[in-house]
């Protein structure tokens, strides 16, 4: 018994560095999901200074949201493989790199004054952050006890609701407000980001993550089909819809709230605006993130789908600050609806978890396709009454909650 208390003194120094090493590499993900929030919500801000940059209509101008959103439909499949190949570390690194690349393009898109390279660009972007996502979701999952996994995402989720809370704000003032009222205004802010992340991806290459063997080794292929899942089929197409419209309201609000029947802001305070509506999600994640531990999922998330709605219907139907203050309270209700959807689609999957979460991953698509729709309406009918593509987002939502994700 004299060598027991040797060997547990030894097991308890490897025990507590090995926290301190999950510790500092939870810390460096939370960046990235900082990072790729910040960087996201900045196309809230460009869409209203390009349009008015290149004189485009509303469907021109939202096709930013359709190439960044585009790219993680198209580039989430190659991404998984990527990461397969090289691991989460060099996957996370390749991911920073090729994100910087597409904020570089910005330049040389801004001195050729080309609407369709700063598309390009943005795909390019989005490209790099589709592979940051598909590498740090399971790898901060992971990176732990199983039983904590919930709430370590949800912490690192908070850290990208702070970027998109802060962006607009800076947003705004580096490119809104900037003296330059032509493309050339985006060149600096973009080569500024892409310069932090090639230091964050020389960082990344150099610090020591540990490895996780029960993530980085190949899963056991399954031959069922995903498709015969009901609620997660159903779930899929939820995300979708709830994506597109919560990019979609967030698209629209600069413009909107330069209408002078809303508010009659100018386009700089009225992109600052748009830091209320991201922030309120942020918001809303902690209060709901307590509240759901007494009330269901399912009850939780039709509530706040019947709220959204009953905001929209309230913007839609008034103006001044009524119209503008429903219409951000609505990212409030945002907040639970993504984590919310995509735990009770992929619930009892089993050993097809991993490829219904990849159904789900290329679902987020709908921020692509749902925005470039209320655009085409607001160009038929106007801004305001296009705010009934979203709600349409929400009554389905809300129908999921109640009935498509009941297991029959």
């Amino acid at each position: 018994m004299a060598g027991a208390a040797p060997e547990t003194s030894q097991a308890s120094v490897v025990g507590h560095q090995e926290r301190e090493t999950q510790t500092f590499a939870f810390i460096a993900m939370t960046c990235l999901f900082f990072f790729w929030g910040f960087i996201t919500v900045l196309n809230d801000i460009l869409i209203p200074f390009l349009k008015e940059s290149f004189d485009l209509n509303y469907v021109q101008a939202i096709l930013v949201q359709s190439c960044f959103f585009g790219a993680y439909f198209i580039i989430s499949p190659f991404a998984g493989k990527l990461i397969d190949k090289v691991g989460y570390q060099r996957g996370i690194v390749l991911g920073l790199l090729t994100t910087a690349s597409g904020c570089f393009l910005f330049y040389p898109s801004a001195s050729l004054n080309l609407y369709v390279l700063f598309l390009g660009a943005l795909f390019v972007l989005a490209s790099g952050i589709t592979i940051l996502q598909v590498a740090a979701n399971p790898y901060v999952a992971a990176l732990g006890p199983e039983k904590t996994a919930a709430s370590r995402l949800n912490l690192a989720q908070a850290a990208n609701s702070l970027g998109t809370t802060v962006g607009p704000v800076i947003g705004a003032m580096m490119i809104l407000g900037a003296v330059s009222a032509d493309a050339s205004a985006v060149q600096m802010p973009y080569m500024m980001i892409g310069a932090t992340l090639v230091l964050a991806a020389l960082l990344f290459r150099n610090i020591k993550l540990p490895v996780l063997a029960h993530v980085e080794s190949p899963a056991e292929e399954s031959d069922e089909s995903v498709w015969d899942r009901r609620p997660l089929v159903l779930g899929a197409l939820a995300i979708f819809l709830y994506v597109g419209g919560e990019v979609s309201i967030g698209s629209f609000l600069v413009n909107y709230f330069s209408e002078s029947s809303i508010a009659g802001l100018s386009t700089a305070d009225a992109g600052e605006m748009v830091a209320y509506y991201w922030g309120a999600a942020m918001v809303g994640r902690l209060v709901g993130a307590g509240i759901m531990n007494y009330i269901a999922p399912t009850k939780y998330l039709a509530l706040n789908s019947a709220i959204a709605v009953l905001m929209i219907v309230i913007s839609m139907n008034s103006t001044g600050h009524l119209a503008m203050w429903s219409i951000l309270a609505v990212g409030f209700f945002n907040s639970i609806m993504f984590p919310t959807i995509f735990t009770l689609a992929v619930k009892g999957l089993g050993s097809m978890t991993s490829k219904g979460s990849g159904l789900v991953c290329q679902a987020i698509v709908g921020g692509a396709i749902v925005p470039l729709v209320q655009a085409a309406v607001a160009d038929s009918v106007g801004l305001q009454l296009s705010f009934i593509v979203p709600l349409v987002c929400y009554i389905y939502i809300g129908w999921y909650a109640l009935r498509g994700a009941a297991r029959v």
